[in-house]
């Protein structure tokens, strides 16, 4: 079975959402997104990767901040979903419900996208001023918080300044989202360089679960993160990625953002899927073996 029949009870970009009484089960399908648009193609085994890749970052960072995570094993997920098992298996994760905070909480180590090109324009990202003479992909003199609204699906985030941030959450929950978005990423980065891969940036979300902060959606994944191979970092350039950068790249080079997003061709597609998986391999250390209907 290559789908639920059930209509997912909310919808994001990637994930669709089912609820479960005071849980929800969360499936990474293979969409995938670019400037804000889905795009008509999928990724082949795209879900899964994000999916087993954020239990495996949960599970490194459990001590450090509570998470959303109850299990990704579809034997332990309510009974309504059984018939559904193969589907299921590596892309659903039952999570415990939360009040989810409405930013989006950005750090960036390097300097590339779009903090490249307002450092070029007036020498800051995001309102923050830098030093002079960095360029592209320069690893920045400390981690920056650089925060966003979350967007409805067909609008576009929009970066706010940390001040804005305490406007919209309060300056104790807001000093929090960004003090704990910097621990966890600066520890995610000094492990997975010695697996071989630069973050140079990612994205957290964060909810409310009984009043207590709490690490939620996706965490440290090719689809809220840029990952570089270490191996090839060269500053100056456009890096080489384990991400999504590759369609974004061919995007940038076919479309012009207007109307709807075109077909990716096939070498894109399998390119992309390659790139996920291993991101998986080096992140986890395991070789990427399908845990739903794919293999079987």
């Amino acid at each position: 079975m290559s789908s639920i029949e059930r209509r997912p009870d909310s919808r994001g970009k990637v994930r669709d959402i089912y609820d479960a009484g005071d849980r929800l089960l969360m499936v990474a399908t293979d969409r995938i997104s670019a400037f804000d648009f889905i795009l008509p193609d999928e990724i082949p085994r795209k879900g899964e990767v994000l999916n087993r890749i954020s239990a495996f970052w949960f599970d490194r960072f459990s001590d450090m901040v509570p998470n959303h995570m109850i299990s990704i094993d579809p034997d332990e997920f309510p009974d309504e979903f059984a018939a559904y098992r193969d589907y299921l298996a590596g892309r659903a994760m039952l999570v415990r419900r939360a009040e989810p905070i409405m930013i989006e909480c950005i750090v960036r180590g390097y300097l590339t996208g779009s903090g490249k090109q307002t450092y070029d324009a007036d020498g800051t990202v995001c309102g923050i001023r830098l030093p002079a003479g960095l360029t592209e992909a320069s690893k920045l003199p400390e981690p920056l918080f650089t925060p966003s609204t979350k967007a409805q699906i067909g609008d576009h985030d929009e970066n706010i300044s940390f001040e804005r941030t305490a406007d919209i959450v309060g300056a104790d929950l807001a000093a929090r989202l960004r003090d704990l978005s910097l621990e966890i990423y600066q520890a995610a980065a000094d492990y997975a360089l010695s697996r071989g891969i630069i973050i140079a940036d990612t994205k957290f979300e964060f909810g409310l679960i009984d009043g207590r902060l709490t690490l939620i959606d996706e965490c440290l994944t090719p689809d809220s993160s840029r990952f570089w191979p270490a191996a090839r970092y060269e500053e100056g350039r456009v890096q080489p990625s384990y991400d999504k950068q590759f369609v974004r790249d061919w995007l940038k080079g076919n479309w012009d953002m207007r109307g709807d997003a075109p077909r990716l061709p096939e070498e894109v597609i399998e390119g992309t899927s390659a790139r996920y998986r291993e991101a998986f391999e080096l992140i986890t250390g395991d070789p990427f073996s399908s845990m739903g209907e794919i293999d079987r």
